[in-house]
């Protein structure tokens, strides 16, 4: 570690050691990146910062930027990534889009040529600021060294603000190598930039009457409950008032389980009680959540009989989706703060829970009827592999989960107890984007239990990142999904393309040897006998572990609303959909 006196005219560095300075001063100790040619100037000045800021050389620029967000994700903190130009940057886009879409604070840092052969389509020139910024809160290209610590500054201060989001620096190899003599200083404040807008009372007040006066309303919540910290207001908020609440795939953990409020997840896999409920409100609280379509099913038909209230820090997605009868610009903690005093107790509202337990008994009844179904010698299904995991690791473990039915399996069948306890790729649906965000996950939180749940698909699109895993001896769980097929595809195909089965079978490696290439321990399971023992395996040992389990090719994601149908159009199994009957009945 070289000695840092705080860069000044008689003090002066390049702008590369600016760059990786001003890094670690906005609190950062990990990045996770790729040298290469157009980049080697910052690299070099990594050289003496090792002692301070940490760097994860990963096997794949697309493996750099999903680690950066599993970090991100589980910490609440910017992921950093490095990356060369041309290529190196052009392999980081796919997670711009996903971190854009998802709302994870990412600063991305790639090198370019230099500022003479802009234009001229030198060796290994991209324009990456024309590529990144439909993609990105913001980008900018850095052609001087005395720009880089106001760029910098910037450029962390909007990633982590408002609504978080990526953000790129693409760094000239000029300013790379030229002169920086004056010290870094953090920003935050922009001008015309406003963060975070003033909570309106009058809109608060105004939602608290529509929620005291409402028989049926629901609470609807997303990943904006969880980077805003409003965990606790969410709860006090429920509790005061009597009113359920259901969550959106990335809103999970927000909300523990087993609370006698949480009536489960929203959406096309979602839990029957909030889905078919969605229709039967009379008032719906958005929280932090955006009314996705695989939220909202078929727009013209949602929540009919209710009024929207719909609380978010991004002005942009009010009545992007659904028409708002309220719209609350604000963060979503201190927006609930200001609710929770106007809030009145409600204890008339047994029956409108009530309803959402009577869906939850219908539901269990055809996963049990499936699972006997399935008892004996039958294949095992993805659904019982996850329940048990979660039972083993005490429902206090991070879930990171690639996409497709592995995704919807480990949001239906995990249980949290721990905010920022689920980690997928939501908006994106980014296949390969599991194994990457798992190793992040686990060097942000070196001290939890971290289970990768992939399929056989999703797993081999970035299966390189074995030999990161191996280099950095990063402890993460691994479990593949093994079913030979692309399995959620191939769940469409069987339901809506009369089962032609086009391209979605899969011929795989022997992933235990593999993972033996790459000196990490592995089990293959072929049977229900042989889980328990593996997951007690796997999970004593102090390290990466890969369980290959084999699965039920025909195994399928239930409950399930096809696409085009409204939220409460609800398929219990291939063959049965869920009625209001049902509950007549019980």
């Amino acid at each position: 570690m070289k000695e840092t006196l705080e860069i000044s005219p008689e003090n002066p560095v390049n702008g590369a050691e600016a760059l990786v300075r001003a890094i670690i001063a906005e609190g950062t100790d990990t990045v996770f990146g790729y040298p290469g040619g157009q980049i080697l100037p910052v690299y070099d000045a990594l050289y003496d910062y090792t002692d301070t800021l940490h760097h994860i050389l990963v096997r794949h620029e697309q493996g750099a930027i999903h680690a950066a967000q599993g970090f991100a994700r589980a910490t609440g903190r910017p992921g950093v990534v490095i990356v060369t130009s041309g290529p190196g940057a052009a392999n980081v886009v796919t997670g711009l889009s996903d971190a854009m879409m998802d709302s994870t604070p990412l600063v991305v840092i790639t090198g370019q040529v230099g500022a003479q052969y802009l234009g001229s389509d030198a060796f290994q020139e991209t324009d990456v600021i024309g590529i990144t910024q439909p993609i990105t809160k913001w980008s900018l290209q850095v052609r001087r060294a005395e720009d880089i610590n106001a760029a910098v500054a910037r450029a962390f201060y909007i990633a982590r603000s408002g609504r978080p989001g990526p953000v790129v620096l693409d760094i000239a190899r000029d300013a790379q190598i030229g002169i920086v003599d004056r010290p870094y200083r953090p920003m935050n404040f922009i001008r015309s930039y406003d963060p975070v807008p003033l909570v309106d009372m009058d809109k608060i007040e105004a939602a608290a009457k529509l929620i005291n006066e409402a028989q049926r309303p629901l609470f609807l919540i997303g990943q904006g409950v969880i980077i805003s910290g409003a965990e606790k207001a969410l709860i006090s908020a429920a509790e005061k008032s009597s009113v359920p609440v259901a969550s959106t795939l990335l809103g999970l953990s927000a909300m523990p389980s087993t609370h006698p409020l949480y009536k489960g997840m929203l959406g096309m896999h979602g839990n029957v009680g909030p889905n078919y409920n969605t229709n039967r409100a009379d008032v719906i609280v958005g929280i932090g959540m955006r009314f996705d379509d695989r939220v909202t099913g078929l727009a013209s038909g949602y929540a009919p009989d209710a009024k929207i209230v719909h609380i978010d820090i991004d002005i942009s997605e009010f009545d992007k989706v659904i028409a708002t009868d309220i719209a609350i610009h604000a963060d979503a903690r201190e927006a609930l703060q200001a609710l929770i005093p106007l809030l009145h107790e409600n204890e008339d509202r047994r029956e409108w829970i009530e309803s959402f337990d009577r869906c939850a008994e219908i539901e269990d009844r055809e996963v049990l009827e499936a699972e006997l179904r399935r008892c004996g010698d039958a294949p095992l299904t993805m659904g019982e592999v996850v329940d048990a995991i979660s039972t083993a690791t005490g429902h206090d473990a991070i879930a990171v989960t690639d996409v497709g039915q592995n995704q919807m399996m480990a949001s239906r069948y995990f249980k949290f107890t721990t905010s920022r306890s689920f980690i997928s790729s939501g908006g994106l649906g980014t296949m390969g984007f599991g194994l990457p965000a798992a190793m992040g996950a686990k060097i942000g939180c070196p001290h939890r239990t971290v289970v990768c749940f992939l399929g056989d698909g999703g797993f081999q699109m970035t299966l390189q990142e074995l030999g990161t895993i191996m280099e950095y001896n990063i402890g993460v769980k691994i479990v593949v999904m093994n079913n030979n097929f692309l399995g959620n595809v191939r769940q469409w195909q069987n339901l809506f393309y009369h089962r032609r089965f086009s391209q979605t079978p899969l011929l795989n490696p022997d992933f235990n040897m593999l993972a033996a290439a790459y000196g990490i321990p592995s089990l293959e399971v072929r049977t229900r006998e042989e889980l328990p023992a593996a997951i007690d395996a796997m999970l004593a040992h102090d390290g990466a572990y890969l369980l290959n389990v084999d699965i039920d090719p025909t195994d399928m994601v239930f409950p399930m609303t096809p696409a085009g149908k409204t939220v409460d159009t609800i398929m219990l199994s291939p063959a049965l959909c869920f009625t209001s009957e049902m509950l007549e009945k019980k």
